[in-house]
């Protein structure tokens, strides 16, 4: 469990700093195998940390960092360049993988909280240590016990008012959240509910189009440790333009597409919308989901992690090679008038006929739900989103499925839908429903 953060002496002089625990911290960590690969995000850990100790948190400004560490000109404008501000991100990742790995039995954690380029450090209070922590707050009893008995006594009656107090407003909000849950359609009902925070997940536009340079299918544990962004052809690319390499590598991109569908979802999430956040797919780990309602955007082309729905899921997206072929849904068990496979447009932005499907499977702690929009290009990512926000579309998908209001009600229900969309100038202009399939 950790505390509040660490009380250490500041300021503090330079001579001070290498026997400061906090900076003795720092140079384990940018020692560690995690940082070896990045100069910058070892030079910007230290150049904040040091700053932190000597008692100038407040000047960690982005201009300031910019300035002082970046090199860049005075006159700069963060709104217009966002390098300090995609480190600092790509920093945050790098703590968070260092203290659950190399790190993980530090005394001392050092994070850098979003909105602030200045590291906070918390001690650990280890489980065995909570025995003398707690003993040392006890009242001697004998001693006190007279002088106690009244304040105590008052204490617990104003717990007990509080306690009531807070029953009725927990239940007015309760009530509340049950009304506000219960007016969604289905199946918005299943993913947006005052229960969880539904993180919204949208593609990494950069990762598919290194995929498509590189020619590499890619995977989540690949995409995980960033090792598409270290290929060979990636390198290579590098040396010829070396501003294009970083800009794939730095950036942080996605596309029209999920930007609709993430205006028609936060519509859809009515008066639940501040239970819902979105999340780049690189700022997300394994364990992040666990516990929350999770929507992600896109195919395994731009959103890896929808790869962990792919083996519930009948309709799978296929590319032969990489960005040299069309990219297809295959039928694993085709049903009578099914085709074998479906295949999309050749390349986003053409006219034609685009696939996606629609699935709501139950998260990894069956405790939340899971929606995925996967479309083989952007066409069919954004028309996955358009149908499911008709309520007519709604309609025709609970008829395929063979459920009713009342069953969309009492139960959760989980499916996926593959579904067709027509296509114009990059756009969506009609949807069809083609296939259902339950899952149980």
């Amino acid at each position: 469990m950790a505390s509040p953060q660490t009380s250490f002496p500041q300021p503090i002089t330079t001579d001070d700093l290498l026997t400061d625990k906090r900076w003795q911290l720092v140079q384990r960590i940018v020692s560690s195998p995690p940082f070896q690969r990045s100069t910058r995000l070892r030079d910007l850990l230290q150049f904040v940390a040091e700053q932190t100790i000597h008692g100038n948190a407040h000047e960690l400004t982005e201009q300031h960092i910019g300035n002082a560490l970046f090199h860049k000109p005075s006159d700069y404008s963060p709104l217009e360049d966002s390098s300090v501000r995609v480190h600092a991100r790509q920093l945050r990742l790098k703590l968070h993988e260092y203290f659950n790995e190399e790190g993980r039995t530090e005394p001392v954690i050092l994070d850098i909280p979003k909105g602030s380029y200045a590291p906070v450090f918390r001690t650990v209070l280890k489980t065995a240590d909570l025995p003398a922590a707690i003993a040392s707050t006890v009242i001697p009893v004998v001693t006190w016990r007279r002088r106690a008995m009244v304040p105590w006594a008052i204490c617990g009656i104003l717990a007990m008012l509080c306690a009531g107090l807070s029953y009725r407003v927990i239940s007015h909000r309760t009530a509340g959240a049950v009304v506000g849950t219960s007016s969604l359609p289905w199946p918005f009902s299943q993913i947006f509910d005052a229960r969880h925070q539904t993180i919204i997940v949208v593609a990494d536009s950069n990762y598919g189009m290194s995929r498509i340079l590189t020619s590499q299918p890619g995977s989540l544990d690949q995409y995980l440790r960033r090792d598409f962004l270290r290929s060979p052809t990636v390198s290579k690319i590098g040396e010829a333009d070396s501003r294009l390499s970083e800009y794939i590598s730095n950036s942080t991109l996605t596309s029209f597409a999920d930007v609709a569908d993430v205006v028609s979802l936060f519509k859809m999430a009515g008066a639940l919308q501040s239970q819902v956040y979105v999340r780049y797919p690189r700022d997300l780990r394994m364990r992040d989901l666990d516990h929350n309602n999770y929507i992600f955007i896109g195919s395994p082309g731009s959103n890896p992690w929808v790869t962990l729905l792919q083996d519930k899921l009948n309709f799978r997206e296929s590319e032969a090679v990489v960005g040299k072929s069309a990219k297809v849904f295959l039928n694993k068990n085709p049903l009578p008038g099914e085709q074998p496979q479906y295949e999309g447009l050749r390349w986003t932005g053409t006219m034609g006929e685009d696939y996606a499907t629609i699935s709501l499977l139950p998260n990894a702690t069956h405790d939340g739900s899971v929606l995925a929009f996967q479309g083989l290009q952007q066409e069919g990512t954004e028309a996955a989103g358009r149908f499911l926000a008709d309520e007519e579309n709604r309609r025709q998908l609970m008829s395929a499925l063979g459920i009713s209001t009342s069953d969309s009600i009492s139960q959760n229900i989980w499916f996926e839908a593959l579904i067709r969309s027509r296509t114009v100038s990059g756009a969506p202009n009609s949807t069809t429903l083609v296939a259902v399939r339950r899952i149980r």
